[in-house]
């Protein structure tokens, strides 16, 4: 691939930027210009527009960065289009996903036997019962997704449809889905709106989902139960129950003061067996199981949406908080298991940042106050404990 002359590139980057020093470097480095300096004018955004216009016509793009408190303008070669993604993939995993749910949300009459094939073939011969639990829960995912997918779309950055992932004989029947970027975001701003319309558009679904589940929800004792569970509490679902009940639940056979109720809900324990606890609907579980996918996406480390928050507030300061993130999971997982999956897991994949093409571009006041906004959803959403088994 052929370059006009460095002074040809030098004349667009100084419209925007006062240059310090120009170096060349190899292309196979990803890039083949390096200006150092300042921008002229106040509005990155705009600045980084009118550069990549100007660059366009000679297959080159900009890259804006701060390097030791520097700015740093990177001339590199335009990125190629996306190759276009299969649908198919998509539709049978959906299909493949819907069939799961419903599994998982099955209700067989009678008594279910005690092996193993008995209790699948009881689940197969039910399966079209499960689909209040399928259709409320699949609505929260497919409207989490959407949200990041046609924001993506808005913002001109190319994205596939959503990838569902089916999960047979689990308590929900799936594990989630995910979209993948196929493009770089241009800038935070863009970044941080994808990351945000999943969680937005998965909650505006899923916390009617819950209070309607929960009206549909009845009173019971707790008991011990094999191979049964209890959910556990965020401070939402424990307001919603509040709202909808009258009194905090699980609530024990004798009356506790705060100590108790701090305890439990960050430790799960001691289960409160003979006192009072919501019989979740269906519809209400699907709800419960949004709002826990939604504060799994919005932990703040890596790609996942809640990465994108802080990386959108702090920049590259936030990958110093990665550290005290597993550190908090590990130490929650002496009281939830299931953490320590997630640190390992976060440990493997939550180190990368989406690295937008402007680095330099900061968020702007309203989405700076969204983004606070969003962190205090998160502790609201969290559930320190998400099972307690009732054996």
């Amino acid at each position: 691939m052929s370059f006009p002359e460095t002074e040809v590139f030098t004349s667009f980057v100084s419209r925007i930027f006062r240059v310090d020093d120009v170096t060349s470097e190899d292309p196979r480095k990803g890039f083949f210009l390096r200006y150092r300096g300042h921008l002229i004018g106040e509005d990155s955004a705009q600045a980084y527009d009118q550069l990549a216009e100007s660059l366009r016509q000679y297959n080159a793009m900009p890259l804006f960065r701060i390097e030791d408190e520097r700015q740093v303008i990177y001339i590199a070669p335009l990125q190629p289009e996306p190759p276009k993604d299969k649908v198919s993939t998509n539709v049978i995993l959906f299909v493949l996903t819907v069939f799961s749910v419903m599994l998982a949300g099955a209700q067989p009459e009678g008594p279910i036997p005690n092996d193993f094939a008995g209790q699948l073939l009881a689940l197969a011969k039910s399966i079209f019962t499960g689909w209040p639990f399928a259709l409320s829960l699949l609505g929260i995912l497919v409207s989490h997704e959407l949200g990041h997918y046609f924001m993506s779309r808005y913002h001109k950055t190319p994205a596939t449809l959503p990838y569902f992932i089916p999960f047979p004989l689990s308590p929900l029947g799936t594990m989630g889905a995910a979209i993948i970027m196929r493009g770089i975001p241009k800038n935070k701003r863009i970044l941080f709106d994808i990351g945000i319309a999943g969680p937005i558009a998965g909650l505006i679904v899923a916390i009617p989902v819950l209070f309607y589940g929960l009206s549909l929800s009845t009173l019971g004792t707790i008991d011990p139960s094999p191979n049964s569970f209890i959910e556990g509490n965020s401070l939402l679902y424990l307001f919603a129950k509040f709202v909808t009940f009258g009194q905090l639940l699980p609530a024990p056979v004798e009356p506790q003061g705060i100590f108790y109720w701090i305890r439990y809900f960050f430790t799960g324990g001691p289960i409160p067996f003979g006192g009072t606890d919501v019989f979740i609907h269906p519809v209400a579980f699907a709800g419960w199981a949004g709002i826990l996918v939604t504060a799994l996406n919005l932990i703040p480390a890596g790609t996942l949406d809640g990465g994108h928050v802080i990386y959108g507030l702090f920049g590259d300061k936030s990958r110093k908080a990665f550290p005290y993130i597993i550190g908090l999971l590990i130490a929650a997982g002496f009281f939830w298991s299931g953490w320590w999956l997630w640190a390992v897991l976060l440990f493997w994949l939550g180190r990368v940042h989406a690295q937008p093409l402007d680095q330099i571009t900061t968020l702007d006041p309203t989405r700076r106050l969204i983004a606070y906004s969003m962190i205090i959803i998160f502790f609201l959403v969290f559930t320190p404990v998400p099972f307690m088994l009732l054996a």
